[in-house]
């Protein structure tokens, strides 16, 4: 066996192939999301192109996580930025959309996918970077790339799974748009300039955010969207 692949520090991949798996629930949300009003054939287009792009991102957020991490607000624009993406998702097709060329609503659901994780990402990157740390410098980046690689064919087809039910049970849509909201709560508390207040550092504080954050993107999505068929009507 050659002594680069015998020095490769497979159990690191094994590693990053666990974590995006066991983080990846709510990127296949979104992606559900972001493509369930394209055609089947585009569904699948979104799909991979919206995961291919998250994906190269994600390795390029990997290789500056720490330093991200410690910017202040950064974090808290990206929890506003998931709460705006939630509230979106819930609003349903205009009529207006009939006369956007399909290939721009591809366009649109491939970069809802892709900011949408990459925000998400603030925070699961740090374990990918985490697993990746004791690998030699040079092996670092293909751990990450290849980690993620492989675990891609299990996003997209939980991707699709969840497109499939969401014809079925229209509930799941509201039902993911709160998850980013949850997750938008959980960020905007988890920022640097939050830290700084001792009174916001508590499991329960912490969680009061994520529920907050989830009420709102699903109380303001409802209501807009209410008011949006009250008006069309």
């Amino acid at each position: 066996m050659p002594e680069y692949i015998a020095d490769f520090q497979w159990s690191a991949v094994i590693q990053i192939i666990v974590i995006d798996l066991l983080l990846g629930g709510d990127n296949a949300v979104v992606i559900a999301l972001a493509c369930r009003n394209l055609d089947a054939k585009q569904r699948t287009q979104g799909i991979i192109f919206g995961t291919l792009g998250a994906v190269v991102l994600r390795v390029i957020l990997v290789s500056f996580a720490v330093y991200l991490l410690d910017i202040p607000f950064l974090k808290m624009i990206g929890g506003i930025l998931l709460l705006y993406i939630g509230i979106k998702l819930l609003q349903p097709e205009d009529s207006a959309h009939d006369n956007i060329a399909a290939s721009d609503r591809l366009i649109s659901a491939i970069k809802t996918i892709m900011i949408a994780d990459l925000v998400m990402s603030l925070d699961n990157v740090v374990a990918i970077a985490g697993a990746a740390e004791n690998a030699p410098s040079g092996q670092r980046i293909v751990l990450v790339v290849l980690g993620l690689i492989v675990s891609i064919p299990l996003v997209v087809s939980g991707s699709a799974l969840l497109m499939k039910l969401i014809e079925h049970v229209p509930l799941i849509i509201v039902g993911g748009a709160g998850l980013l909201g949850w997750i938008g709560g959980g960020l905007i508390i988890g920022d640097p300039f939050v830290d700084r207040f001792d009174w916001l550092q508590s499991d329960f504080m912490n969680y009061l955010a994520c529920v907050i954050g989830a009420l709102f993107v699903v109380g303001v999505g409802l209501g807009v969207r209410a008011r949006r068929r009250s008006a069309q009507a």
